[in-house]
């Protein structure tokens, strides 16, 4: 085989995955911006979920999106929260640093409006170290961040966290 037909096989190999990354890189800015809302979340499955208040500001670069904001619940717990994600082409990984202040381990995919992510906890977290957690956009103007993990006992889902922003 020679170089140029090397070349062109690599150049139509790259152009393809080009609209990918655009898409996503779109999709991310989507996501920029200031968000508040309220929503539950439960520290331990089988505890009563609290309300809380939460505020983020979002910005994306490219394919790459930090987010960082703050949610305050039980009138006087204020806990900061971040995540910064990654788009390699449809695939998704990064960082979040929730409640706890250490930072987790994120990777997924998007599906239509959602990025959809497997967590590694930094520690075990009921009962393992495992959850899934959803960032999905809803309209122009919601964004609704969602974690579900497992209970040990029963084996079944459970939202440990659902919180509903607006612009």
């Amino acid at each position: 085989m020679n170089i140029p037909l090397l070349a062109a096989i690599g150049l139509t190999f790259a152009a393809s995955s080009l609209p990918a990354l655009a898409d996503e890189a779109a999709f991310l800015k989507s996501i920029g911006g200031h968000w508040s809302g309220r929503g539950t979340l439960i520290t331990k499955i089988g505890s009563a979920p609290f309300n809380v208040t939460c505020t983020f500001d979002s910005k994306s670069n490219g394919a790459s999106l930090a987010m960082s904001g703050q949610c305050r619940g039980l009138v006087v717990v204020r806990r900061a929260v971040s995540a910064n994600i990654k788009a390699n082409g449809t695939k998704y990984s990064g960082t979040y640093v929730g409640p706890s202040g250490r930072p987790s381990s994120l990777s997924g995919s998007r599906t239509g409006s959602s990025i959809n992510f497997a967590v590694r906890w930094s520690r075990e977290v009921n009962g393992d170290r495992t959850a899934q957690m959803t960032l999905q956009r809803i309209g122009n103007t919601g964004l609704r961040l969602r974690t579900i993990d497992k209970d040990p006992k029963t084996g079944r889902n459970v939202v440990t966290s659902d919180i509903q922003l607006s612009r």
